[in-house]
């Protein structure tokens, strides 16, 4: 497909290609994944072949997010977080040329934020299999989602409350392959909406550091499970805050209600103390 620039091969049906590139996206082996199946349904939805068919091509890739859901550590994961990305890529379709009810696009947000919520396999990078990365991929579809016209402040508050719980919620291992940075893209994509009020944010960002602050005090489990991925996306939403292209019109407010968070969560770190 590569030699021909992902032109649709013309010897076979389009559903029975897409039926083959549906079933490469949980393949283990990258090539064929990450690859082929990934760019090529990518590519003809940004293309516009499956302009006619988007609406079944996303409902089949939403069905994608419930292969194995629960599972830890086998190659499910792979269907899960690669059909993430592929409905990302039917709503921004939409997003560009509308096509869709708006009633549809929620019914995606509704199953893509319960999978991103109940997907318990957290790897990044596998080796030998290549990315998982199913946090960042459901990341990089809600900041999708977030540019949809059929989402107003209440859809992008709930969000916004996703994105939270998903931060603190427990978990076994950190988010160590830039899951915050990908949560907090998602966050901006929210907010440069201006739609959601500094009075929904204020008490968003306080109930995100008072998890950042908490420490596990169990014994036999690392104090900072409980509480470092929420510090890692504060820190992550306070340099794209302050350092990204179109910022947000409460940028100024919402950045004093970030420090006020960091400075709650590392006091330690900040005070001046006799050497």
């Amino acid at each position: 497909m590569h030699a021909t620039g992902l032109a649709v091969p013309s010897d076979r049906p389009l559903d029975d290609l897409t039926a083959e590139l549906t079933r490469m996206l949980g393949d283990p082996d990258p090539a064929l994944r990450d690859g082929t199946a990934y760019p090529a349904l990518t590519t003809w939805v940004e293309r516009g072949v499956y302009d006619d068919l988007l609406s079944g091509l996303g409902d089949g890739m939403a069905m994608g997010l419930l292969v194995g859901l629960g599972e830890r550590g086998t190659d499910t994961v792979f269907r899960r977080s690669f059909s993430a990305l592929v409905l990302g890529e039917c709503i921004a379709r939409d997003n560009t040329r509308p096509l869709l009810p708006g009633g549809k696009i929620l019914e995606w947000g509704d199953r893509l934020t319960t999978w991103l919520l109940r997907e318990r396999d957290l790897r990044g990078w596998v080796r030998g299999n290549g990315w998982a990365h199913a946090v960042s991929h459901g990341a990089d579809t809600l900041a999708i989602l977030a540019r949809s016209p059929h989402l107003a402040t209440p859809e992008l508050t709930v969000l916004l409350d996703v994105i939270a719980d998903r931060l603190l919620l427990p978990v076994d291992r950190l988010f160590s392959n830039g899951e915050p940075d990908r949560l907090a893209f998602a966050t901006m994509a929210v907010l440069r909406r201006n739609v959601v009020p500094l009075r929904v944010l204020e008490p968003w960002v306080a109930r995100i550091a008072a998890g950042a602050g908490t420490r596990s005090t169990y014994d036999d489990r690392d104090p900072y499970l409980a509480g470092g991925n929420a510090e890692a996306f504060l820190r992550a939403l306070y340099l794209q805050l302050s350092l990204g292209s179109r910022p947000p019109q409460l940028r100024s407010d919402l950045l004093l209600v970030v420090v006020d968070a960091l400075k709650s969560t590392n006091h330690g770190y900040l005070v001046t103390t006799g050497e």
